[in-house]
């Protein structure tokens, strides 16, 4: 049977609007649902806040354990909050996440500076320590760079490993920034707990809180930066980010209840955790941001980045 002329197009019509139709499925963006235990997580977590929120709020005279358990348990939330620009930019391709991480290396260096800065200036009258506080911070940078390469290694032998559905690469990147970041929160609440702990403790640990709680939002932009471009939620990453500063409250009580031997060590926390986390800057998120944009945009906005928040951590310290 010969096919007419008519028949051809209407078929050749049909086909077109076929193909089309499957463009239009591919390109149709992918719902990513919150899973149901972690909206679970995040109202517990609600829940918990107002029911261990101290009363009155602020401390009068000596700080309460209390007091000292939820200020720390408040700069740990706002580790969430660090999420909430890529809420605003949901959808991020390849070069967007480049720029994401090229950012978040600015932030980390910036902060792997104060924390060196810190434990190199560090002086309290309680420090009995005989090994000079810039000495002890150099030591915890060392240990805290075998740690962080030693992780590298075993996660690279353990390639089988994933991590909210990263693997591979992505779950090892994904572990390191977690691994320092959390090392980090631990000499974060112990700074918080030796704060409350001086006479004037009921204001200086307040405002040493509020200032760590608005340090603590970009750390958690670097944790949904590796997490939100492999489709995941936003409230799992969220819950991932603030997970990382538990350490805070947790340490916090005990540095408050026993300041006098935990101001020692100090200096070597603040040096731990900074080298194990300029070393992740440096050498796992420049190298992904280069990799997915060019040499000049990582380095014009990491530099940048980098600038932004060493004004801001100046800001913070002036007042």
């Amino acid at each position: 049977m010969v096919e007419t002329r008519q028949q051809r197009a209407a078929k050749e019509k049909e086909k077109a609007a076929t193909d089309n139709k499957e463009q239009t499925k591919d390109v149709t963006p992918e719902v990513i649902r919150t899973p149901k235990r972690v909206i679970v997580a995040a109202i517990l977590l609600l829940v918990f806040s107002y029911v261990t929120m101290p009363d009155p709020l602020q401390p009068v005279g000596k700080p309460s354990v209390q007091h000292v358990w939820y200020y720390g348990w408040i700069t740990a939330l706002s580790t969430g909050l660090g999420v909430l620009p890529l809420v605003i930019i949901p959808d991020l391709d390849k070069f967007w996440v480049g720029v994401s991480n090229a950012i978040a290396a600015g932030m980390m260096v910036a902060a792997s500076y104060s924390l060196f800065m810190e434990g190199y200036t560090f002086d309290e009258p309680d420090d009995i320590s005989d090994i000079s506080s810039g000495m002890r911070t150099v030591i915890g940078a060392v240990l805290g760079l075998v740690f962080i390469l030693s992780t590298k290694k075993f996660l690279e032998e353990h390639e089988e490993y994933t991590v909210n559905g990263l693997g591979g690469a992505d779950a090892r990147r994904a572990l390191l920034i977690f691994f320092v970041m959390t090392l980090h929160s631990f000499s974060e609440g112990v700074g918080i707990g030796v704060s409350f702990g001086g006479s004037n403790g009921h204001e200086l640990g307040v405002f040493i809180s509020a200032s760590l709680a608005v340090h603590n939002i970009p750390e958690g932009l670097a944790i949904a930066v590796v997490l939100l471009p492999q489709k995941n939620a936003k409230l799992t990453a969220a819950l991932w980010a603030i997970l990382t500063s538990i350490p805070q409250p947790i340490m916090a009580v005990p540095a408050y209840l026993f300041v006098h031997y935990f101001i020692p060590i100090l200096p070597v926390g603040l040096g731990f955790a900074g080298g194990a986390m300029a070393w992740v800057a440096l050498f796992e998120l420049l190298g992904e941001a280069y990799e997915d944009t060019d040499m000049t945009t990582t380095g014009i906005i990491s530099t940048l980045s980098l600038a932004g928040m060493l004004w801001l951590q100046g800001v913070i310290d002036d007042r």
